[in-house]
């Protein structure tokens, strides 16, 4: 990953933001930054007469790993807690002001930083969204790595289609996906693996449970690997039997609002536009009040991440912005249906990342 060229990035932004220093906290954008991928650490950046110095402070445990992994910052193994070590180095030439990540730190630690700052005069500046600011468009590298784990959660599918059939529970076809992915090499998947069966098809998070499969219904499976620290994410509705009209157009009418949603993709447009065109197709059907979530989000190093695309958001999509597109319908009692691909923001509209048919499948 070009870590250097981040670290240049994130130095313009200190200054467009009138800031001599940062601490990051938040271990994904540590990883995102300098490739470090411990459990705890701290990343230190001060700008001390217009050198930019960086610096990763962790504890023992860490030692060999973060010499393998960091780039471009220097290593500080203490006894001491990571955020006591980075706030003194950080003010160490009384640099004012300091930013933090106000959302990924708490109130204690705040305080703590406050207290372990080595020059009084030194404040802190809060900010919000700083890195993920950086993070929103993706570059070659990190393309490749969402590719990856795209088609790697996507064979997946397969794996559950030969695993459903009423009566066996709904854990058991996500034990079977879960052990797929790890056999194929995934790091872990990107969230617990939603699979919902018959009326509980209708809870758009409906997490695997002991329940078994009905004769028939809807069968909701939403699932995704994390594959060299990047996430996928995939949803596909079947139906067990043989699916009534009612249920047929619903899902149909699911599938035209998830291809709207696609197609308004491209640069320039804003979030809340996407989330429009699909949402009209399900209000078209009379189905928009069954549909109770956005109709996508950004997927990186993180499964959720900026940009959401929900009503009147107004961030402008950009070419390199990866979202996901899955407008569901929910009703109470009957069940739901969603379908989610990946797309890629591109000038003229958006290359669809996931494989795979769309047709309603019939088991």
């Amino acid at each position: 990953m070009r870590y250097q060229v981040r670290q240049q990035r994130l130095l313009e932004l200190l200054r467009r933001h009138q800031a001599s220093g940062l601490l990051v906290t938040s271990l994904v954008n540590i990883r995102y930054l300098c490739g470090f991928t411990g459990s705890s650490g701290v990343l230190a950046c001060r700008l001390d007469h217009g050198r930019r110095q960086l610096a990763l402070f962790t504890d023992g445990r860490y030692r060999l790993q973060a010499r393998e992994e960091v780039t471009g910052a220097r290593i500080v193994i203490e006894k001491r807690s990571a955020l006591e070590m980075a706030a003194e180095w950080v003010t160490g030439s009384g640099l004012t002001p300091i930013a933090i990540e106000a959302q990924h730190l708490s109130v204690a630690e705040r305080d703590l930083v406050l207290k372990h700052r080595r020059h009084p005069n030194s404040r802190l500046k809060s900010t919000v969204g700083l890195i993920e600011q950086l993070r929103l468009v993706k570059d070659d590298q990190e393309m490749a790595a969402i590719r990856s784990a795209v088609n790697l959660g996507a064979s997946l599918f397969d794996t559950a289609l030969n695993t459903i059939r009423p009566g066996v529970a709904e854990v058991r076809v996500a034990a079977e996906m879960e052990h797929a992915a790890r056999e194929s090499g995934a790091e872990g998947m990107s969230f617990e693996t939603i699979v919902a069966a018959g009326p509980r098809s209708a809870l758009p998070h409906g997490h695997a449970s002991t329940k078994p499969i009905p004769g028939r219904g809807f069968v909701v499976l939403d699932f995704g690997v994390i594959l060299a620290g990047y996430c996928s994410d995939m949803t596909r509705t079947v139906h067990v039997g043989r699916p009534t009209t009612e249920e047929r157009e619903m899902y149909e009418a699911v599938r035209e609002a998830q291809g709207a949603g696609v197609d308004a993709v491209r640069a320039g447009v804003t979030a809340g536009e996407v989330d429009f065109a699909a949402r009209s197709v399900l209000r078209r059907n009379r189905l928009d009040r069954f549909f109770t979530h956005s109709t996508g989000h950004g997927v990186g190093l993180e499964i959720h991440e900026p940009p959401r695309l929900a009503r009147r958001e107004a961030e402008v999509l950009q070419p390199g912005m990866v979202v996901t597109i899955e407008p569901g319908v929910y009703v109470p009692g009957k069940g739901g249906v969603r379908i989610e691909d990946m797309v890629v923001v591109r000038e003229n509209g958006c290359e669809v990342l996931t494989p795979g048919t769309k047709e309603l499948i019939e088991l």
